[in-house]
Parts: C-alpha cells; structure tokens; sequence
C-alpha cells in the first residue's frame, strides 16, 4: 500500500534538476529573429528570464526598470556600457568619403573713380607779372583820360602833364577805356597767394585745369574756378559710433584718425565730400571689426586699431585720400547694456578679490600653524588643530576685511 503511494507521488511532482521550458510567443520568437535588437539572456533554473532592450547608443536597459510591473525583478547580467559614436558618410568601410567642392568667396568690388582724373601742376604766373598788368592797366586809363581831354588842370599840373585841349569822348576813347580797363582787372583780379599746406584745384567750365601747390604771391587766371583744398597732415576725433565685441555686445566707440589728401583732383572732383567719405568708411569698418573696451586686453586693441587702419585705408584711397592711423581712444558699452555690464564686471573683480584674499588668509594660516610646530611651541593633536586653524582663519579674515573697508 506504502509503495502505490510513493510510486504515485513520485509520477506527480517534477524532478528539480528539471529544467522550465521557454515561454512561448513573442518573446521567443524575437529572440530568434536575427537584427530586431532583443536578444534572450539563459535564464538561471527556477526564474523567468528576462528581457532586455539593447541600444546601440549606449548599453543594455532592463524592461523591469521602465515598466514595474513585477514586484520582484530577476537580477540581469549587463555587460560594460561602450557609447559609439555614429558613422558619418565617408567612414563606413568600402564608402568613399564625400568631398565637399570648395566654395569662392566673392571679392568685395573696389571702389574707382574716373580713370582721367589725375593731378597735374597748372599753369600760373609770377605776381610780378599781375601786379605789373594791373598798373599798365591803370595807366591806360590815366592816359586815355587825358586823351579825352577829362583830366581837371589842376591835376594836369600836379602831373607834370603837358596842356591839351582834349579830343572829347568818341569811339577810339572808349575802347582805349576799356582794353585798359580790362587789362587791369586781368592783372589785379589774378593775384592770389599761396599758403603753405593749402593747394587750388583750378577748373574752367566744368573741366579740370591743373593744382596749384605753390607758395607766396601769383598770377592765376580770373576766369579759373578755385577750389581750395587742404592737404595738411590733419586728425579727426570721430563722434560715437555704434561697435560691438567679439560676443557681439553694442558698444559706442570714438576713434582717432589721422589722415591727408594726396591726390586733390580725387579727393575734390572724385567724391562729393571726402571727409563724409571718410566718416563712413570708418562707421563700416567699426561694424566688421571687433573691439574690446579699454583696458582689458592691450594686444586685442592694438590688433583692432591695425585692422581699422587697413580697412579704412583701403576704402579710401580710391578717393586720393591716405589714412596713416585709425586708433579706438574711448569703448564704452552701449546705453541698454551698460547697466548690465557693469554690475557683470563689479561681480567679476569681487569675485577675483575674494580669491586673492583666500588664498593669501590660507597662506597665512598654514605658515602660522606649521611655524608653532616646527619650534615646539605647542603640541596640538587634531582636534586642536583644527579649533586653531578656524580661530586664525576668522581672525585674518576679519582684519582683511577691516582693513579693505
């Protein structure tokens, strides 16, 4: 009876070496097709195996740990997260890197003027020649007065002139009247002086005619329109103009320009107004080129005022004008972020001064307490050391702040 009893509870239960079998479904069968990223763990004997995500990015993921739906999750062996970065085209095997064709710059067209306006001396007199012209024509006058008879005695005397009855005002009196007339505006309305560092730019109808560069006293041409035209070594203190940074904060930046007309032809009959000219040139570089304010990094001015000065001198010489120097002399933040600034530069040197006196109190406090061992003065264990250390460390502290108040 014993032995139907055992026999028939041995048929019943399973043995524990056995194995479970593999649930069936979805999870098998993913396990067994290839490239669908899950992949089957073996599972220990007893526990239902896990099923994992594999990410090609970053590691394996438990689907235990984004759905808790299992109050006790199996333990899952992962294995070390490698992080791979994705290939890009050209870096597969057997691909040929693409090649990127490379793209021109257009050249930035340079400004010309005409082709035939080139300076050229103009053709002028002595002053002598004026002078003397304008009293050859005065005496004319004088002369065809008495000519006409219209010089009163008493003058005639005083003159030393011989006594003549006169022959009246007829045609050959007026011309002599005004050949001498206009020969004496001729001589005296051409005397012009010439200044040093001033130049002409002569023009008779609407054509140029020649500069005139010379000194002292001569005889220009009444009927040449003049023109005059500095050409000193002249500065230029601009008013402010907008600028930005290199993180592209506004700024308001006044510069110093020094500059001189070399060709006046160009400068005069090339352009409009050469020192607007050259103001706008100098606002267009300032809005391509980077500065910084003012003392905080010395070379990033230098290279700023060296890349203005090249800009600006090459916009301008199409125009016959030579710029030697465009410098910053004065960068401050524009008005709608100068608040802002300057509380970001106040906390910036506070937070550089607390350093310093960190560091130099920390200093201070080591050479202390190493001193007072070294000597033998004391003997402190550690908790001494530390009370000590915090004492001076208040202490120090305290007095920097005394005395930088």
């Amino acid at each position: 009876m014993s032995t139907n009893t055992t026999s028939s509870t041995d048929s019943s239960t399973p043995s524990t070496g056995s194995t479970a079998a593999p649930p069936t479904g979805s999870s098998a069968g993913a396990s067994a097709e290839p490239g669908t990223g899950a992949r089957a763990v073996a599972p220990e004997a007893g526990t239902r195996p896990a099923r994992l995500i594999h990410n090609e990015a970053t590691t394996e993921i438990p689907v235990h740990l984004l759905f808790r739906d299992d109050p006790d999750p199996a333990p899952v062996p992962l294995r070390p997260a490698v992080v791979a970065r994705r290939q890009g085209p050209g870096e597969r095997p057997g691909e040929r890197p693409a090649t990127r064709r490379p793209v021109n710059a257009r050249p930035r067209p340079v400004p010309s003027v005409d082709p035939e306006l080139r300076e050229r001396p103009a053709r002028v007199l002595p002053g002598v020649a004026g002078v003397a012209a304008g009293l050859c024509g005065v005496a004319g006058c004088a002369a065809t007065s008495w000519w006409a008879g219209l010089v009163p005695p008493l003058a005639a005397q005083a003159l030393g002139l011989p006594a003549y009855a006169g022959a009246g005002l007829g045609p050959a009196q007026w011309a002599a009247y005004a050949a001498a007339g206009v020969l004496g505006m001729f001589g005296f309305g051409g005397l012009a002086r010439g200044r040093t560092g001033r130049a002409w730019v002569l023009g008779l109808f609407g054509r140029y005619r020649g500069t005139v560069r010379r000194t002292g006293l001569m005889w220009v041409n009444p009927l040449l329109l003049r023109r005059r035209v500095d050409v000193r070594l002249r500065h230029w203190r601009s008013e402010p103009m907008p600028a930005a940074d290199g993180n592209g904060v506004a700024l308001r930046a006044v510069t110093l320009v020094v500059w001189r007309v070399r060709d006046t032809v160009k400068a005069t009959l090339g352009v409009e107004d050469h020192e607007t000219y050259l103001r706008e040139c100098v606002e267009a570089a300032l809005a391509r080129v980077p500065v910084e304010p003012l003392g905080t990094v010395r070379s990033s001015a230098d290279v700023a005022g060296d890349t203005l000065t090249r800009l600006v001198a090459a916009d301008a010489a199409p125009v016959g004008l030579e710029v030697f120097s465009v410098r910053p002399v004065r960068v401050e933040y524009a008005p709608e972020v100068a608040a802002a600034m300057h509380r970001r530069r106040i906390a910036a040197l506070d937070a550089a001064q607390r350093a310093s006196v960190l560091t130099s109190v920390v200093d201070s406090v080591e050479d202390t307490v190493t001193r007072l061992t070294m000597r033998g003065l004391v003997e402190l264990d550690d908790y001494e050391r530390k009370v000590l250390v915090k004492d001076l460390t208040v202490a120090f502290c305290a007095g920097r702040g005394d005395t930088g108040a």
